[in-house]
Parts: structure tokens; C-alpha cells; sequence
């Protein structure tokens, strides 16, 4: 009967492993409907274990055989959430070939060598053209995870970034202003880029598309995400599917430095 008072190391880290688990999964669902479909599993799941701690066969049974066919019915229900999950796996930092070639220098290729560090003065020089002008713009700064998947949504370039550049990318009659940038280094590598949108329900209705599609690609990956409102002309900064709050450009300069390295 009191076999779990039997604690060792092991248990412990157990313990802490399910604990990590279920609150990646609580943050994946997060602000979405699914929130309260996760909520119910679990309560349904520790009810179940309570049964059958307290011998009641017969329930103990009948939700046991819900929780083994109901796997199947989780994968359908939580796709999108377990995609971001072996997104999130997949944009870490132990799984990502350009940190491991940061430590190891025999993956540097030639390419890599001459790639230039994000000037990170160029880009709050240009966010503050936008903002003056309230010229609506879209940049999405690569961090470890490659971006790739969504640059072929949009249109391939390769320019430095400058001021002039962004003005031109983003002016409203500019042929390549609707969506996202991406930024890559100190390169703008694509324009014209489709974002996922975020499922989120509980975002203030004053924030547009832009907006939302700032939050659906930081929740998928580690991309730092700068938005310009064309309405109210207000510089927004998103990551880990966040708006993260900033009270000057001089700031937002600080946290984009310490966030790239």
C-alpha cells in the first residue's frame, strides 16, 4: 500500500520530465481553443488514475479503454499542435547545424565565412523611417532555425540591408510589399513571404493581419519578428509567440542585439 513512498533519483527526474512535458503541451495550446480540450484530458486522465489507485475495476476499465483508442483521436485533434512541437524540437539549438558549426570549425564552408552580422544600427535606422512615414512592413530576422520552408512561399532575393532598401521593398506601390521579409544575416534573403497565422482568440482587435502572422511564425520558430502598423505607425516586437513590450528604439536596439547572439 505504500509502495510509493519508495522514492528514488530516478522517480525524481521523472517526475520533472512529465512535469517539462506537460508544460511545453500547456504552451502550445496556450490562448487556442484546444486549451480547454487539453484541460479536460487531463482531468479525465487523472481521474482515471484515481480509479484505478482506488480498485474501481470497472471505471478503472472503461476510461482505460477510452485513454488507449483515444491516442489516435489526440493526434487528429492536436495536429497543428504537435507540428509546432516538432518544430519547436527541431528549431533548437542542440539540433541546428549553424550553432555546431559556431563551435566547430570544420562545417564552416566558404559561404558562411564571408557571411556579415546583422547591422543591427541599419535596422532601427530603417524601422524609424517606416514608423515616421507609417509605411506598414513586415521583417522576420532568421535566428538558428533556417527559415527555408517559408522563403519559398515568397519571392528569392539577395540585397544588403539598408535604408533605402526596406523604404523601397515596403512603399505601398512597390511590387514586393505585400507579406514578409525575411532577413538573414545582414541580408534580405526574401520578400513577398506568406506567414502562418497564429490561432490564438485572445489578441486585441487592433492588431491586423501583420500582427497575427508576427505571432503564428515566433510561435513556430525562433525568428525575431518586427512589425510597422501602417495605421498608427507603431514599431512592434514579437518572439516566442509574444509581443515583448519596449519603451525606445534604443532599447528595442538592445534586446534585437542580445536576442541574435
Amino acid at each position: 500500500m505504500f509502495d510509493f513512498l519508495d522514492f528514488s533519483l530516478l522517480d525524481l527526474l521523472d517526475i520533472v520530465l512529465v512535469a517539462l512535458l506537460l508544460y511545453y503541451a500547456y504552451r502550445l495550446v496556450r490562448g487556442t481553443a484546444a486549451i480547454n480540450i487539453f484541460v479536460g484530458i487531463v482531468i479525465l486522465y487523472l481521474i482515471w488514475k484515481i480509479t484505478d489507485a482506488l480498485n474501481m475495476e470497472l471505471l478503472s476499465n472503461i476510461l482505460g479503454g477510452f485513454m488507449s483508442v483515444g491516442v489516435f483521436a489526440l493526434i487528429v485533434v492536436f495536429q497543428q499542435e504537435i507540428r509546432k512541437l516538432l518544430l519547436m524540437l527541431g528549431s533548437s539549438k542542440f539540433a541546428n547545424r549553424k550553432v555546431i558549426g559556431r563551435y566547430l570549425s570544420i562545417f564552416a564552408t566558404e559561404t558562411s565565412q564571408q557571411e556579415s552580422e546583422l547591422d543591427v544600427d541599419v535596422l532601427i535606422e530603417s524601422l524609424g523611417a517606416l514608423k515616421k512615414q507609417k509605411t506598414g512592413a513586415l521583417l522576420v530576422l532568421e535566428r538558428n532555425k533556417s527559415l527555408s520552408f517559408l522563403k519559398a512561399s515568397g519571392v528569392a532575393v539577395n540585397m544588403q540591408l539598408s535604408v533605402p532598401v526596406i523604404e523601397s521593398i515596403f512603399h505601398k506601390n512597390a511590387p514586393l510589399h505585400d507579406g514578409a521579409a525575411i532577413v538573414e544575416n545582414n541580408f534580405i534573403t526574401a520578400t513577398r513571404v506568406v506567414l502562418p497565422v497564429t490561432e490564438k482568440n485572445n489578441i486585441p482587435k487592433r492588431f491586423g493581419l501583420r500582427h497575427r502572422a508576427a505571432i503564428g511564425v515566433s510561435e513556430k520558430t525562433d525568428a525575431l519578428v518586427l512589425v510597422v502598423s501602417e495605421e498608427r505607425g507603431v514599431i512592434s516586437y514579437y518572439k516566442n509567440g509574444e509581443r515583448i513590450p519596449f519603451s525606445s528604439q534604443k532599447e528595442l536596439k538592445s534586446m534585437i542585439a542580445k536576442d541574435m547572439v
